[in-house]
């Protein structure tokens, strides 16, 4: 392992760096909304404004890069994401962010349609799944680490804002004088969300209320924190536990989606969700509680959205996989746009713990559904299924595709194997 990644360190640091200062201004904006009295209506919009931008980033970058080239796109989007951080604190009116947010998921989308083709095009076929792992690995670290950086300053100030855009511009140091070339990209065009859904109605279905889930998570995590009284460390805490999960529950999942019915494992996991949010929603106010409720609730997202991917590669043909892996994208990314929005109306309508009962909704509806397509025939058997790789929700398309790839060859290796033996 240590050989394998002896020449992509470079690019995981920079990763690292990125996901610091991005993890940063999750968590900030929730607990500067708060101070400026932003109201949870507000909030949710420049929460979902951030997931438009990312979407449409992972739509536009590619044609970017082919226009002016890596090298070129990587500096400017990260000239102005280091420059959208730092304007926050100097704009603190709601229409501003949600210009700002807009601007920096856009830019960070394409941060990472760039870096993740150049760890694809550092990697092998043999040595694709433990780059990977490690770049998933690395930005669930980078996000937590962030929120222990959180602690350290007041978000009333601009010194946190400062420090997470000074983060994410020497990250690109790493990242740009490791890269020797200039890879080729080509990200497939998505596949219509209308053949998604025929060839697969499980996992189209379940990534977009996963993408709604996320956002919720995510980006009105801090805000639930806020609004509930949490002091800044406990909201720093909340939002790490929500990542925390996802990097311990990974492994067991992804062992067991291997070996079983996926759709019992997406049921499994979705009802966990489901069960965790609603303890949150009973605690009354009990912090350890409501770290445990986000534990397990982050703990299920992630490797839901690796499930989902890794269920629907297993319907289509190996050609249909990558246009397939770009429509999952896109639909997650409608989900996240939306969540923010029902969750924040919810909040200011009914108080900040609707929070919960929206979010376990969401992992209820999924679990249901779930239940509703085991009563159907299975496409594929286990034997025959994909192998998992855990892909984290943040990942662009062009890890995606490359995550169903390897999975597709490693399955098959694995089962050439078993023949042979």
């Amino acid at each position: 392992m240590l050989k394998t990644l002896s020449g992509v360190w470079p690019l995981l640091l920079g990763i690292v760096l990125i996901m610091l200062g991005n993890g940063m201004h999750f968590t900030l904006i929730g607990l500067r909304g708060g101070i400026e009295g932003f109201s949870a209506a507000e909030l949710a919009i420049v929460t979902s404004m951030y997931f438009m931008g990312f979407l449409s980033g992972a739509r536009f970058t590619p044609r970017l890069i082919r226009r002016v080239g890596h090298v070129r796109v990587f500096a400017a989007l990260g000239s102005f994401m280091s420059a959208g951080l730092i304007a926050f604190p100097l704009l603190t009116e709601p229409w501003a962010w949600a210009v700002l947010r807009l601007l920096v998921g856009f830019c960070m989308s394409g941060i990472y349609v760039t870096a993740e083709s150049w760890l694809n095009d550092a990697s092998t076929n043999e040595t694709r799944g433990k780059v990977l792992s490690a770049y998933m690995m690395a930005q669930t670290l980078g996000i937590i680490g962030a929120q222990g950086i959180l602690t350290l300053g007041d978000a009333g100030t601009s010194v946190l804002f400062i420090g997470a855009s000074i983060l994410v511009s020497i990250s690109f140091a790493p990242i740009l004088l490791s890269a020797t070339q200039a890879p080729s990209i080509v990200v497939a065009r998505p596949m219509l969300l209308r053949h998604l859904f025929l060839g697969s109605p499980l996992g189209t279905v379940g990534i977009f209320l996963l993408g709604s889930a996320y956002a919720t998570q995510t980006g009105m995590g801090a805000v639930f924190g806020s609004q509930i009284g949490m002091t800044a460390t406990q909201i720093a805490l909340f939002v790490a536990m929500l990542f925390a999960g996802a990097l311990l529950l990974q492994y067991p999942i992804g062992w067991l989606s291997d070996r079983m019915d996926r759709r019992k494992l997406i049921f499994a996991a979705a009802a966990l969700g489901a069960a965790s949010c609603l303890l949150g929603g009973i605690t009354d106010g009990g912090v350890w509680l409501l770290m445990a409720a986000a534990f397990f609730a982050g703990g299920v997202t992630t490797p839901l959205y690796a499930l989902f991917l890794a269920y629907t590669n297993d319907s289509l043909s190996a050609e249909d996989m990558p246009a397939a892996s770009g429509g999952l994208v896109f639909t997650f990314g409608l989900g996240a746009i939306v969540g923010p929005l029902i969750t924040g109306w919810a909040m200011q309508s009914l108080g900040p713990y609707a929070f919960w009962p929206v979010l376990g909704g969401t992992f209820a509806i999924i679990a249901f559904y779930a239940l509703y397509r085991m009563t159907q025939p299975a496409i594929t058997p286990v034997a025959d299924t994909e192998s998992y790789l855990g892909v984290v929700p943040t990942a662009s398309p062009v890890a995606v595709e490359a995550a169903g790839a390897w999975a597709a060859e490693h399955a098959e290796a694995e089962r050439e194997a078993e023949a042979d033996a």
